[in-house]
């Protein structure tokens, strides 16, 4: 790549109180692209982008955003700073609705593309159900909400944790049919994803990490069956 990583990480470390869960994690993002990490539960993924969002600290230089250091940064900050996240099983607000649920993600302010029109036209069930209270809708529907109310903070980068989890196939397709749309206005994307296949499908690069550690680095379209399996499983 000829021009900076808009996001990078080097020898990221992480810890819950004394156990290690991150052991030097280098990762390079760049501008417009769709990068997939996989690996097996308990792997380090869902930590990793906690630690991206500032939900778990780190040291302040083991995570630059546009060449300046973000690690251990409120994660208000880091929205604002234009990296937001999808979070594993949604989280939508129970007691809003639809629209509202949307509306709180763009509470920050930021200047961009993505308001309730775009939304709705991306997902146009969502303006249908715009009114139902967000819990009430599928889980598909719901997932769709959740992307929604994260790209109305406008974000430079979309992280999205585990979009496939707990979902029929016809409407993972439906989630993942969406992505190259938010990638041609501009969005940068990391998905953490534990199906092999389809991480491999959308993505241009692939991470896998294991036991906390990057096992495994490459363009998507050129890592074998059995390069991903030995990465992923260590075997």
């Amino acid at each position: 790549m000829s021009s900076p990583p808009l996001l990078q990480t080097r020898g990221l470390t992480a810890f819950y109180g004394d156990a290690q869960a991150l052991f030097g994690i280098d990762f390079d993002l760049y501008a417009g692209e769709m990068v997939a990490i996989i690996g097996a539960n308990g792997a380090g993924k869902s930590t990793f982008l906690k630690c991206l969002t500032g939900l778990v600290k780190t040291p302040a230089d083991q995570i630059l955003l546009k060449g300046q250091p973000t690690g251990g940064q409120h994660p208000s900050a880091i929205v604002q700073r234009g990296l937001t996240m999808v979070p594993e099983g949604r989280r939508l607000f129970p007691s809003l609705t639809v629209e509202e649920n949307l509306m709180m993600g763009a509470a920050v302010k930021r200047s961009g593309p993505w308001n309730l029109s775009r939304i709705y036209e991306l997902f146009p069930v969502l303006h249908e159900r715009r009114h139902s209270p967000g819990t009430a809708l599928s889980g598909g529907q719901q997932q769709m909400v959740a992307i929604g109310r994260a790209l109305m903070s406008n974000p430079e980068i979309l992280l999205c944790d585990e979009l496939s989890l707990g979902l029929a196939p016809v409407i993972i397709r439906e989630i993942y049919a969406s992505l190259p749309a938010i990638v041609a206005e501009g969005m940068t994307i990391v998905i953490v994803e534990q199906d092999v296949s389809m991480a491999r499908s959308v993505s241009k690069r692939l991470y896998c990490f294991q036991e906390g550690q990057v096992s495994l680095s490459g363009a998507s379209d050129t890592l074998s069956h059995e390069q991903i399996s030995q990465a992923y499983f260590g075997v």
